[in-house]
């Protein structure tokens, strides 16, 4: 089995399109197709169904999509490890929820980067669930994400511990109300994000009926609905220290154990931790309890 026809396989698959994986692969459309039919008479069962839109993966494409993920990342591994003398260089792809990298990533990416400008750092951000999704099919090496994980292919360790908040418009005075406010809408990332499922176990709790969520891609976007009084929100302590600061919005603390939670970086177990990865960490961890959060003392009422 040639392993270049599981690349072009994998990059079909996560394209939807025999045409644009042949543009991402500096190859022609023609190419992609010979080498896709090649490898499904191999392996002796359609890897594609095709549609007037593109191509669908069928189930057994869907199978084998998380084994050639892994073989070419081992493969990759393999090329880095041999070419890794301890100084930090190449490329390092991580993933990071999008409030960690407002909150904690920002200073530290910016000097990472000035330390060590033979590394071609990327981050992506998105939700626990895709995060971890993204870790396990060796998309990004490692991702900051929110705790508890419990995967048996993922290596994690607890960098930073954040302090969760209720955020609501500053018209509600305390958490006692929120149960009476009839058509209560939650301000939230997309689904998959942990943050949001803490939101909806809390409130359930407190007996809040809450509507449909009103998701937001940003987390400007997510403050600005709820200081506008349309909905409220969960977020860290820091990350709305601003708005609070300038009287937008309203913050209400939480009990200990449902206000803390621990941010982790994951890995996979088998993966090869390169020198620029490793770098990466010891910058991270020697900044835990570094980034103080800014000084949230809110504005005056009016």
């Amino acid at each position: 089995m040639d392993v270049s026809d599981l690349v072009i396989f994998e990059a079909v698959s996560r394209h939807g399109s025999m045409n644009r994986a042949a543009s991402e692969l500096n190859t022609v459309q023609s190419n992609v197709t010979a080498r896709i039919r090649a490898l499904e008479g191999e392996l002796g069962v359609s890897l594609f169904q095709r549609h007037a839109r593109g191509v669908s993966t069928t189930p057994s494409g869907q199978r084998i999509l998380p084994l050639v993920a892994r073989l070419t990342k081992l493969l990759a591994d393999v090329r880095t490890a041999a070419r890794d003398d301890g100084a930090p260089h190449g490329s390092l792809h991580l993933g990071s929820l999008e409030t960690t990298t407002a909150l904690r990533l920002s200073p530290l990416l910016t000097q990472f980067v000035k330390t060590y400008p033979e590394v071609r750092l990327a981050v992506t951000t998105g939700t626990t669930r895709r995060l971890l999704d993204d870790v396990i099919n060796c998309r990004v090496e490692g991702a900051f994400v929110a705790g508890p994980v419990n995967h048996p292919d993922l290596h994690q360790e607890t960098v930073f511990t954040e302090e969760l908040v209720l955020v609501t418009s500053r018209q509600i005075r305390g958490l006692g109300a929120l149960k009476d406010i009839a058509d209560l809408k939650t301000i939230v990332f997309q689904a998959g994000c942990s943050y949001r499922q803490r939101l909806d176990s809390l409130l359930a709790d407190m007996g809040a009926v809450t509507a449909r969520p009103l998701e937001f891609g940003s987390l400007e976007a997510i403050i600005s609905c709820v200081s506008a009084g349309i909905g409220i929100t969960l977020l860290p302590k820091g990350i709305v220290g601003p708005a609070w600061q300038e009287g937008r919005i309203a913050v209400h603390e939480l009990p200990h154990d449902e206000g803390h939670v621990d941010t982790l970086f994951v890995r996979r177990h088998d993966a090869f931790v390169s020198s620029a990865l490793t770098a990466f960490l010891q910058m991270a961890k020697s900044r835990t309890g570094g980034l103080p959060h800014p000084s949230l003392e809110p504005a005056a009422a009016v």
